[in-house]
């Protein structure tokens, strides 16, 4: 793919969903994500959604930013079964510290397609807020992809 000129090149062969989605988050993250450095929430949500809500699986991931906002990387940490996923902190600190990041967006996907955080949801991003905050890295928001979005950010959570 290239995002030059505004034109994506996909290969001639033929693509799976998952693929196609992926080349969706991919140009979604290229043309609005880092380039405006998340002032849209919506686009953040849109390029999350196309990343995770195909997955059979629970996934947890982060996304990794810099000092302004901008991605860094995305990062799928942890894969549970269909209606949970061990998430462990010590893991997300070496990830984030191996990417120099500054901030992080957690995010993860319920396959059943609710999208409502649950006390575990809740007890896991606690947890990492104040895992980060000993490294000086800020958690802004907490993503949960269902039939929609749901963020911990936008509903006072964090």
């Amino acid at each position: 793919m290239n995002d030059n000129n505004d034109k994506v090149y996909i290969s001639d062969k033929p693509m799976t969903e998952n693929q196609i989605l992926d080349a969706a988050a991919e140009i979604l993250a290229c043309k609005y994500v880092r380039k405006d450095a998340f002032t849209s929430s919506q686009a953040t949500k849109d390029f999350l959604r196309f990343k995770l809500a195909n997955k059979e699986h629970e996934i947890f991931a982060v996304m990794l930013l810099d000092n302004q906002h901008q991605m860094i990387d995305f990062v799928e940490l942890f894969r549970g079964t269909i209606d949970a996923s061990a998430v462990y902190p010590r893991e997300v600190v070496k990830t984030v510290l191996l990417e120099n990041a500054a901030a992080v967006i957690l995010t993860h996907n319920h396959p059943s397609g609710l999208n409502s955080p649950s006390i575990a949801d809740k007890d896991i991003t606690k947890r990492l807020q104040e895992a980060l905050a000993l490294i000086d890295v800020r958690v802004l928001d907490h993503i949960i992809i269902g039939e929609g979005t749901y963020s911990f950010a936008e509903n006072g959570l964090l």
